[in-house]
């Protein structure tokens, strides 16, 4: 859309002045945004500028830029299908497939609100708002299974969402783009790698103690209270060093994580300026929330029946699918500035959105528990947490060079695949699980 003339729909907040805090938004741009930004479409507006009603215009116009601005817009009609599931007693493994096809294209837009919002709030409190609503369907996800005592699901959806940014995302990103780019060396800036993968390992420490507690020879009463008084304490400084992050990403060493496109033109496609207005974007980001909350709680009712009626585990639902599909708008982004040889943008997807999950969304869910009196700690149980372990240790040990080959991002696929098989395998129901990790199911007291 042209800044030549503003239209009233740009113009809703009583801020004219969008054009320059564009051009700041665009040197602001983070590699979340940017991957977004691959899978939205530009859209035409010719038509709807000759509607004379202003209020119909700008309702068709956000309606265009919202809901059929992206590549995605094609599973929409998930969503009331799920809706209308749920009402009228639709098989339950449908409601659950529809809620998480109708969640896909959800999220992607959530991005993009959030996105148009920071146009007129400033890149400083746009990066905030990116950092708190980068994994706000996981987050939503997590307290609907809280809400419901259903920990387990939290754990596995959480760290399934870790695992698959580390192994599938960043290993379908690398296997890709090296072959795309057989004759081209791809580098990357190690710096912003290294301090996510720092980030990684300390929740992997924090993790890692609390399940201890287990193997320390005291009294099963005694090891609970320890593991999880210790969960509580780790989850405060977790999000103290998860905020300390943000300080040193958008203030202090911004320049380490800003994706560098104005050289390309691998935005060529995608507006500099706002589409919508401020409070337009405000009221669409607030629908889009409600309708992920809504879906969420579908998907947290479901899961169990559909574990039934498809022979598969929860813990594979959890770890395995549910990322897969939850995030699969921005994994795509990823995977298509690979092919561009964009890896630092792909990085930056990958490694930012596990550092964020694990640093904040998980010990988030901990404090959230602790306050509605439930009793979740950050003991993941041994395969769980040895998977974590493996999976940071090995993309720790791919990146640690600043340079990327396909065979690098086919051993992170194929580590994803074994472990993916690990909890395929493993039909251990969840009431069984809880009475093998004693931690979860003494600190609960709930039988799924």
């Amino acid at each position: 859309m042209g800044s030549q003339n503003q239209e009233p729909w740009l113009l809703e907040n009583g801020n004219g002045n969008i054009k320059g805090l564009s051009k700041e938004m665009r040197h602001g741009r983070t590699a979340h945004n940017m991957s977004s930004s691959s899978l939205r479409k530009k859209s035409n507006l010719s038509l709807l500028s000759k509607v004379h009603f202003v209020f119909l215009r700008n309702l068709l116009v956000n309606f265009q830029e919202v809901i059929l601005g992206t590549k995605l817009s094609i599973l929409f009609p998930a969503i009331p299908f799920a809706i209308i599931g749920e009402c009228y007693g639709f098989a339950r493994p449908w409601v659950f497939a529809l809620s998480l096809l109708g969640l896909t294209p959800l999220a992607e837009r959530v991005s993009f609100l959030t996105e148009q919002v920071a146009y007129y709030t400033g890149p400083t409190v746009g990066g905030l708002l990116n950092a708190t609503c980068g994994n706000a369907t996981e987050l939503i996800i997590a307290i609907f299974a809280l809400s419901d005592n259903k920990i387990a699901v939290v754990k596995y959806s959480l760290l399934g969402s870790i695992l698959s940014n580390l192994l599938l995302v960043l290993g379908t990103s690398l296997f890709c783009g090296g072959l795309a780019n057989l004759r081209r060396e791809q580098k990357y800036d190690r710096r912003q790698a290294d301090m996510n993968l720092l980030m990684l390992l300390m929740a992997f420490l924090c993790h890692l103690l609390p399940m201890l507690f287990k193997y320390s020879g005291a009294s099963e009463a005694v090891t609970v209270d320890s593991s999880l008084k210790l969960s509580r304490v780790a989850s405060i400084v977790m999000v103290i060093a998860y905020f300390a992050y943000l300080v040193f990403q958008l203030w202090t060493h911004r320049q380490l994580f800003e994706a560098q496109d104005e050289d390309n033109e691998e935005v060529e496609n995608v507006s500099e300026e706002a589409v919508i207005g401020f409070w337009s974007g405000i009221v669409w980001l607030v629908g889009m929330t409600v309708f992920i909350a809504l879906l969420s709680e579908y998907v947290v009712e479901t899961i169990e029946d559909a574990s039934e009626s498809w022979g598969l585990s929860v813990s594979f639902l959890s770890i395995i699918l549910l990322p897969i599909v939850g995030n699969a708008a921005e994994h795509a982004g990823a995977i298509i500035f690979a092919f561009k040889n964009k890896l630092d943008i792909s990085l930056g997807v990958a490694l930012g959105s596990a550092t964020q999950i694990s640093m904040f969304v998980v010990p988030l869910c901990v404090i959230v528990a602790w306050i509605m009196g439930i009793k979740m700690d950050l003991n993941f149980n041994l395969i769980e947490t040895g998977s974590l372990a493996l999976a940071i240790i090995t993309t720790a040990f791919t990146l640690q060079d600043g340079t990327s080959h396909y065979m690098k991002g086919l051993v992170l696929l194929l580590c994803y695949i074994v472990i993916g098989a690990c909890f395929f395998v493993q039909r251990t129901p969840l009431d069984q699980a809880d009475v093998n990790n004693i931690t979860l199911k003494s600190a609960t007291d709930v039988d799924f």
